[in-house]
């Protein structure tokens, strides 16, 4: 199994209080590094080609993000109430190693049939086109998918999201595309407010809101019944995966009662579909989680069900 990082995303600053830390990638390097039951080759993230970037963002986008970085203390790009998306003097290249992790890791997938794990900051779900928000500048997981269809000519992608916060950015995205499916397990109502069962794009988003203080075993059934099963029907020849943590009954954002152990039955059901339709071919991509023993125990779970 291939992780990919890079020391650039720990240089992102968010400010005193942030709960989009380096400290969230600082402790899933080290539980990583303790995994004794798998062979795990640590890669050091490329530097995204802005080209490929395009594939999803319009050039004048990332441009606009990229000249608001300040030279010195933070920028936001958002307004109140939601002015905590910031940009810090090393933003740039922690956002282009983020970007440029999941697209090496597509190469790795599609030359060498690896299963990658993508351990990056900023996350991306919740960028959408011409928008920053959530702590996302570039929807990287987006930016995979458009690279595997453009260089690969895949055909039919799944994207699945276990984050708590529901990836607006992914499905507005992708919301009229038929050749990529998005699936979401997400609490409702929390930010962004989005994804409820009625947006259904064009017949390729499957949305599962999550009641507050759902728990693990009725999140299971959930996650199978309108994620997993309406995917399985579409077959998908990739799935790219949308790994948060923040579900887990410890995260402070959030209010979903997950346990650490729930991220192997989670990614398990993902890697099965997976060994069905799509040659057992995954790419994982840290978002969201933050609280550090869970993130650091989720992530345990959740590589020692992707080996398989």
């Amino acid at each position: 199994m291939l992780v990919y990082t890079h020391a650039d995303c720990l240089l992102k600053d968010n400010g005193y209080n942030h709960p989009e830390r380096k400290e969230r990638l600082e402790s899933i390097l080290t539980s990583i590094k303790q995994i004794k039951d798998i062979k795990i080759d640590i890669k050091e993230a490329p530097i995204a080609d802005i080209n490929i970037i395009s594939l999803v963002h319009p050039k004048r986008y990332i441009k606009k993000i990229f000249s608001n970085i300040p030279e010195a203390g933070l920028v936001s790009v958002e307004k109140e109430p939601y002015a905590d998306t910031l940009l810090c003097v090393n933003s740039k290249k922690a956002i282009l190693r983020s970007c440029g992790a999941g697209i090496a890791a597509v190469d790795d997938l599609m030359n060498k049939n690896e299963r990658i794990f993508c351990a990056v900051r900023p996350p991306g779900h919740h960028a959408e086109t011409i928008k920053a928000m959530g702590f996302c500048f570039v929807n990287n997981i987006a930016v995979a998918a458009r690279y595997l269809q453009n260089k690969y000519k895949i055909n039919k992608i799944a994207i699945i999201d276990f984050d708590v916060h529901h990836g607006n950015g992914t499905q507005e995205i992708f919301y009229k595309d038929e050749t990529v499916v998005y699936g979401s397990s997400h609490e409702v109502p929390l930010f962004p407010g989005t994804g409820s069962d009625y947006e259904t794009g064009v017949g390729n988003i499957f949305n599962a809101p999550l009641k507050s203080g759902t728990n693990s075993q009725d999140f299971i059934k959930i996650f199978e019944k309108k994620i997993l099963n309406p995917i399985d029907k579409f077959k998908p020849e990739v799935i790219l995966v949308s790994a948060g943590f923040d579900a887990h009954f410890r995260d402070p954002l959030a209010n979903i009662n997950l346990e650490s152990k729930d991220f192997y039955k989670i990614t398990k059901m993902i890697v099965d579909l997976a060994n069905v339709h799509s040659n057992g071919r995954i790419i994982s991509f840290l978002e969201g989680g933050y609280d550090l023993l869970a993130l650091s125990e989720g992530i345990k779970e959740h590589l020692l069900a992707l080996k398989i």
